[in-house]
């Protein structure tokens, strides 16, 4: 589906109409209960006077409510995902997805905040909510075929911290946070994650490598395209077929094997963090690398491709305030 953030505006005119919107797009005209599953013919709830119904605080609300055939429950399009229990009008989120689908650098809380004229913990709130949509899904295969994989650090420099932050060198390398991102040469789907979050001191090795490898590639069915460091020949064993460009000696491409393609992308994972948000923390990280391999694996698509991807997957995502401020 094709649509801009004009046409988008255009169809949300009245909150009854962001409802039904996002009923036809994770519904497609088909409700299914959150509470038992039943696709059964549920029972739409009209409202009395036909367009609004009073809330237990006796303001009017246009939210169209459901009941299962089944449990009898009532339930909404929102119950159950990302939105549930949320105060913010269904209007304004649908409008925030397409902008971080759309957004190539991402989008701040900052900007949501000053945009849709939300207040900061809401905003920041949203964003980490609608990231966690943007995560691959769990029944996600194995990479096969062709993957390139490599890593990179990122944090700043601790020359430019604070005397009291820095902390030394140790075997030549800082205490930046170690990432390694996976991307199929057939697909285009990125995989990034954070390595040694386990340990004291974050470090690249053949055992964080295997760890990672293992959960999302095949060995078996895949030729693995890595530049020429130590720590994947301790590995490189383990796959179909193993090539590696040097960059020691200059380099970058060896017919169609390079890892171009993941420094690229972090490149743009680098800009952006930097650029966009300016600081983001390591417990943070991961839901923003979900957030920037799912619009780097989508890249091929429409924005509004990409919204209805984010929207479908919603459900059973329910993200509560307390886990991303816990300490």
């Amino acid at each position: 589906m094709s649509i801009n953030l004009l046409e988008l505006a255009d169809r949300l005119r009245t909150e009854a109409d962001a409802y039904e919107y996002l009923e036809e797009l994770r519904w497609a005209g088909q409700p299914f209960c959150p509470h038992c599953g039943s696709v059964r013919e549920h029972y739409f709830l009209k409202p009395a006077n036909g367009s609004s119904r009073k809330t237990t605080r006796g303001s009017s609300s246009e939210r169209r409510v459901w009941k299962c055939a089944e449990c009898r429950k009532q339930f909404t399009v929102l119950t159950g995902t990302i939105f549930h229990g949320t105060k913010i009008p269904v209007r304004k989120w649908l409008l925030v997805i397409f902008d971080m689908a759309s957004c190539k650098n991402g989008m701040s809380a900052r900007e949501i905040e000053r945009k849709y004229d939300l207040a900061t913990k809401t905003a920041w709130f949203m964003a980490h909510r609608i990231r966690e949509a943007m995560k691959r899904e769990p029944i996600a295969g194995l990479l096969t075929g062709r993957v390139v994989a490599d890593e990179t650090w990122y944090g700043g420099k601790p020359s430019n911290r604070h005397k009291s932050a820095r902390k030394p060198r140790k075997q030549g390398h800082t205490d930046k946070t170690p990432i390694v991102s996976l991307i199929s040469r057939e697909t285009g789907e990125v995989r990034s994650e954070i390595l040694g979050r386990t340990t004291a001191t974050p470090v690249i090795n053949g055992d964080n490598l295997r760890e990672v490898l293992i959960k999302h590639v095949d060995p078996a069915e895949t030729h693995l395209h890595t530049d020429a460091g130590m720590h994947y020949r301790k590995v490189a064993s383990m796959f179909a077929a193993h090539t590696a460009v040097d960059h020691v000696i200059g380099e970058y491409v060896s017919g169609d094997v390079s890892t171009n393609q993941a420094e690229n992308y972090f490149s743009q994972l680098k800009r952006s963090l930097d650029g966009t948000h300016h600081h983001v923390s390591v417990e943070h990280l991961p839901r923003y690398l979900a957030e920037f391999d799912f619009r780097r694996t989508t890249c091929k698509d429409t924005d509004g491709e990409r919204m209805n991807r984010i929207i479908s997957r919603t459900g059973s995502r329910r993200l509560t305030y307390r886990e991303p401020t816990r300490g």
